[in-house]
C-alpha cells in the first residue's frame, strides 16, 4: 500500500476540564479524498488545528512526508504544503483575485515593483487548473461566495499545496456551486493531492470521498472505505445510538390566527400575503434569492416595509425596529448566527441574558445577580445546552449549542412567533434531532413557528404547510397532505 504523506500518531489535546482529542492516530494518502465526520464537539476542529500548527498537541506526533514536524506553526505548515480552507473564508475582499492568490508573495519586476501583468497571468493559469474562469482583476468582494471559495483553493494550489483541508466547504454554497466544488475536488485528487474533507452532510461523503474516519468525543472510532459503509452506519458510529426517526412527530393542533401579513412590499418582496397560526410550523421554500429571508426580515422589522400591513392578534402592528418586534413577541434566529445572532466573545450567560437585562434591574438600575444566575441555569437545563459552565465563551460551543443559546435568549422574552432561518445549517445529525424536538415543543406550547430552509427533507418533515417563494413573490401554498419535493420545486422554479 502507498505510504501516507501525512500521519497523526497518538495525538491528544487536553484543555482545562476538557479532552478535545484522546490518542487519535490517522493517516492520509496522496490522490485520496479522506472524510472526517463526527458530531459537534467530536474533536474535528482541534484535529485540523493540530495539523495546521494552530494548536500544539499535549502529546503525540505529526509526521509529514516521512519526517516528524517539530514545533509546527501555521506558517511552517504552509511552507511544507499543508493548506486549510475554512468555512469563514480568509480573503481580503477589497483586493483583486490575483492579489489575494499571491498576497505577500507578489512577483516583482526589475525595479522591485509588483509585476501585475505577470501576477494576473499566473493567477489565470492557477484558476484554469480548477476549470474556473474568473478575471484576475476582479475585486473579491464582487464575487459570489462560491467563486470566493474557488479563489481560496487557487491560492492554496499556487502555494504548491500537497495536503488540502476543506472544512465544511459546502455550507455556504448553492446546489449549482456545490457541483463545481465536487468537480474541483475530483480534479485535485487526479493531480495527486491528499484531500481532507470535513462535512456534516453525509451524502457528500458518498458523493466525493474515498475513505471516511469517524470521531466521537475526541476519540477515533473507525476508519473505512466509503464503498464499504452506509449512511445509517455512519450515523450510528457518530452518535453511538440509532436515530430511527429523522423528524420527530408532533402532537399539536393548529390554533387561532396569530399573525397576518397583507400585501407586503419592499425592495425584494412583491405583494406577499399569508397568515401564521398558533401551534403550527409554517415552512418557507424557494431557490436562493427568492425572498424567503427578506419576508422574515420584514416581520422582524430588520428591513424597510414600503407598503402593506402586518396584523398581530387581529390588530395592525406598528413596528419600526427589531426591538419593537421583540416587544411584540416576534423573534428571529438568523441563518448567520455567528454574525447576527451571537456575541461570540461573550459568555453563554451574557448571551442568554442580554435582551432580558432591563427586567433584572432593581430600582437603582443594578442587576440582581442571583436572579440572573437562576434564570440562566434554568435555560441551560431546559434546552439541554452542553457547556462546562455558564461562563464559557459562546464561541467555544458547537453549532447546535450556539443555536440553543440564541433560542434560550428569545424564550426569556415570552415570544409568540419564532422565525428559524436555516435552523440546522452547520449542525450535525444528532444535534439536528434536538433542534427539531425544540421546534415541536414550541408548537405544542401554542407558539407559531416559521421555518425557512434550503434542505428539502427538513421542510417536508418539519412543516405543517409550506409557502413557496419565487423571485420575491408568493408562488403558492402546499398543505401537509400534498407536500412533495416535485411540487415545491415546480412552484419555486416558476413553472
Amino acid at each position: 500500500m502507498q505510504q501516507p504523506i501525512l500521519e497523526l500518531r497518538s495525538i491528544s489535546k487536553l484543555y482545562p476540564g476538557v479532552v478535545a482529542l484522546n490518542d487519535v492516530s490517522l493517516s492520509f494518502r496522496e490522490g485520496e479524498v479522506h472524510a472526517i465526520i463526527g458530531e459537534n464537539g467530536a474533536g474535528k476542529s482541534t484535529f485540523i488545528k493540530v495539523i495546521t500548527g494552530a494548536v500544539q498537541p499535549t502529546s503525540g506526533e505529526v509526521w509529514f512526508q516521512g519526517r516528524k514536524l517539530e514545533n509546527n506553526t501555521p506558517q511552517k505548515a504552509l511552507e511544507n504544503g499543508i493548506s486549510a480552507i475554512y468555512q469563514e473564508l480568509n480573503l481580503l475582499k477589497h483586493l483583486s483575485v490575483a492579489e489575494n492568490i499571491y498576497f505577500n508573495r507578489y512577483p516583482r519586476n526589475k525595479y522591485n515593483l509588483i509585476d501585475y501583468p505577470a501576477m494576473e497571468e499566473q493567477a489565470k493559469k492557477d484558476l484554469g487548473r480548477l476549470g474556473v474562469r474568473i478575471n484576475p482583476k476582479t475585486l473579491v468582494k464582487d464575487l459570489t461566495v462560491g467563486y470566493q471559495q474557488m479563489v481560496e483553493i487557487a491560492k492554496s494550489i499556487a502555494r504548491d499545496a500537497k495536503v488540502l483541508i476543506l472544512d465544511e466547504p459546502s455550507a455556504p454554497l448553492t446546489n449549482n456551486e456545490l457541483k463545481y466544488l465536487f468537480d474541483i475536488v475530483k480534479t485535485l485528487k487526479a493531480e495527486n493531492l491528499a484531500i481532507i474533507y470535513i462535512s456534516h452532510r453525509l451524502e457528500e461523503v458518498f458523493n466525493v470521498c474515498d475513505v471516511v474516519s469517524v470521531l466521537r468525543d475526541g476519540c477515533h472510532v473507525k476508519t473505512m472505505r466509503v464503498e464499504d459503509t452506509s449512511m445509517q452506519e455512519l450515523i450510528r458510529l457518530m452518535v453511538n445510538r440509532n436515530l430511527s426517526e429523522t423528524f420527530p412527530e408532533l402532537d399539536s393542533k393548529r390554533g387561532e390566527k396569530l399573525l397576518e401579513a397583507r400585501n407586503l412590499n419592499s425592495d425584494s418582496v412583491k405583494d406577499v400575503s399569508f397568515s401564521v397560526y398558533r401551534g403550527e410550523r409554517l415552512g418557507f421554500a424557494g431557490l436562493v434569492g427568492a425572498g424567503r429571508t427578506e419576508v422574515a426580515r420584514l416581520l422582524f422589522a430588520a428591513d424597510t416595509l414600503h407598503s402593506g400591513e402586518i396584523l398581530l392578534n387581529g390588530k395592525p402592528l406598528k413596528i419600526k425596529s427589531p426591538a419593537d418586534a421583540i416587544r411584540n413577541g416576534i423573534v428571529y434566529l438568523s441563518e448567520d448566527r455567528k454574525q447576527l445572532g451571537l456575541f461570540l466573545k461573550l459568555s453563554v450567560s451574557d448571551n442568554i441574558l442580554f435582551s432580558y437585562l432591563p427586567k433584572l434591574a432593581n430600582a437603582l438600575g443594578l442587576i440582581r445577580k442571583d436572579k440572573a444566575i437562576q434564570l440562566c441555569l434554568g435555560q441551560i437545563k431546559d434546552l439541554a445546552i452542553k457547556t462546562p459552565s455558564p461562563n464559557q465563551r459562546v464561541s467555544n460551543l458547537s453549532g447546535g449549542n450556539q443555536q440553543k443559546v440564541i433560542l434560550a435568549k428569545w424564550m426569556l422574552m415570552s415570544c409568540d412567533l419564532i422565525i428559524f432561518d436555516e435552523p440546522t445549517r452547520g449542525i450535525d445529525v444528532g444535534a439536528k434531532q434536538e433542534i427539531y424536538k425544540l421546534i415541536n415543543m414550541l408548537a405544542e406550547q401554542g407558539k407559531a413557528v416559521v421555518i425557512i430552509s434550503s434542505e428539502m427533507p427538513e421542510l417536508l418533515g418539519m412543516s405543517d404547510r409550506v409557502l413557496v417563494m419565487h423571485e420575491g413573490t408568493l408562488a403558492g401554498e402546499v398543505p401537509k397532505e400534498e407536500l412533495s419535493q416535485e411540487l415545491i420545486l415546480q412552484l419555486a422554479s416558476g413553472v
